[in-house]
């Protein structure tokens, strides 16, 4: 089952629990444009390689196209449809007026210098310019790219269109970026932790945490659960994971991952793969990296009873439908790592309105919708006793639908 596969057949599910009709399904399920566009890449040593990049705009029912843009080896085109059908249905879960859509690069990051990195965004944004807007699909930070990437994309776009700030969020607060914005996905995940835990009559200090990922989102997760008083365990970058059943010093780690570039060789600490860091016996796992990390191979030796989907698409269904059958609770990627865009909501707001919220508010505000839309996926889950994540995809396609119909798509 290919990516894209696996998020429809969570949308199926939710479809015939609905009972959408065929022309429905077919429209919902399916993506509005897709685009793939060379992207030449003159190296330092002036050799040039051509890379491909994609730009796939899934369903605008409700607002604007929304979506990050990422570099990475796997960012084909199966891979961003699948993220762009996600971005549909995580805009919608927490009722942010945009659609979905998500943009990628398929290059290792890690081998560009800083000038062909900047050279290799500017291209890409020149290439995909005329289907992208403030009000028609604005991007955003993803794998591999960063508040200094969008800052080079809006000023692209700038070069043809005049200054909008609003073409792109995850900006430098300096050039119209949102206070929080850079811990805000993070900090989602956090958020609807803590609403799980107190709904199971837990305490974050009685529970072991491991995260898998230590860039953006799962730094600042491990950073903001363990100031909640979660117990930190491990944690792991594409080198390796270490472990520490006593708790990380999160702050710490941070510091040797600055010195040293990874986490693998902090010192006191055990060190773990990335495949052993899914199966220790803790009782919350995050997986916060790359999609598909929990299937059918090792879903057995997954031993958490919680696990925190801050990665998208991390469990694939088989893997969902056998920790349902366990009792382990899946807190779904939709609802998870809506914080992002989320506040990418907030200072698209900001932009427009020429207004800078200050970061309490923004903090408060992401909380609030978060908790907001956790709250109506866990009544619905009790309600019609399913999956959170059955719940949080039927919610979020039943209002994707309404305004489809609404406004004459179907």
């Amino acid at each position: 089952m290919s990516p894209f596969e696996a998020v429809n057949f969570f949308f199926h599910g939710a479809a015939d629990w609905l009972g959408l009709d065929d022309q429905t399904r077919q429209v919902l399920a399916g993506t509005y444009r897709e685009i793939r566009v060379q992207v030449p890449l003159r190296r330092d040593d002036g050799s040039v390689e051509t890379l491909y990049g994609y730009r796939v705009q899934h369903n605008g029912a409700r607002g604007p196209y929304k979506g990050g843009v990422r570099y990475h080896p796997s960012a084909d085109l199966e891979e961003v449809r699948a993220l762009a059908s996600l971005m549909t249905w995580k805009t919608a879960i927490v009722d942010l007026p945009f659609g979905g859509a998500k943009g990628g690069v398929q290059v290792d990051a890690a081998s560009l210098s800083l000038t062909e990195l900047e050279r290799l965004t500017r291209r890409y944004m020149s290439q995909v310019s005329y289907i992208v807007g403030p009000y028609r699909d604005i991007m955003a930070p993803d794998m591999n790219t960063n508040a200094q990437t969008m800052a080079w994309m809006m000023d692209a776009y700038g070069q043809r269109e005049g200054h909008t700030l609003s073409i792109v969020t995850g900006k430098p607060v300096e050039l119209g970026g949102s206070l929080g914005r850079d811990a805000a996905t993070g900090r989602g995940a956090v958020i609807v932790l803590d609403q799980a835990v107190k709904d199971a009559g837990l305490a974050p200090e009685d529970l072991s945490v491991a995260i898998q990922g230590f860039g953006n989102v799962g730094s600042w997760t491990a950073r903001l659960a363990k100031a909640e008083g979660y117990r930190v365990v491990a944690v792991s970058d594409v080198n390796g994971g270490v472990y520490d059943p006593r708790g990380l010093r999160v702050l710490d780690v941070l510091d040797h991952v600055r010195a040293s570039g990874t986490v693998v060789g902090h010192p006191d600490t055990e060190t773990l793969t990335n495949e052993e860091i899914l199966e220790l016996d803790v009782d919350v796992l995050v997986p916060a990296a790359l999609g598909e990390v929990v299937t059918s191979a090792n879903v057995d030796d997954v031993r958490a009873r919680i696990v925190v989907e801050a990665a998208n698409h991390p469990v694939t269904p088989v893997a969902d439908a056998n920790l349902a059958d366990r009792g382990v609770t899946v807190l779904p990627d939709i609802l998870v790592n809506a914080g992002g865009v989320t506040v990418s909501y907030f200072e698209w707001t900001q932009n427009i309105q020429q207004f800078s919220w200050d970061e309490d508010r923004v903090n408060a505000a992401l909380r609030e919708h978060l908790v907001t839309a956790y709250q109506r996926v866990r009544d619905f889950a009790r309600t019609h006793e399913t999956t959170l994540r059955q719940a949080a995809f039927t919610l979020a396609v039943e209002r994707v639908a309404t305004a489809a119909h609404l406004r004459g798509y179907v």
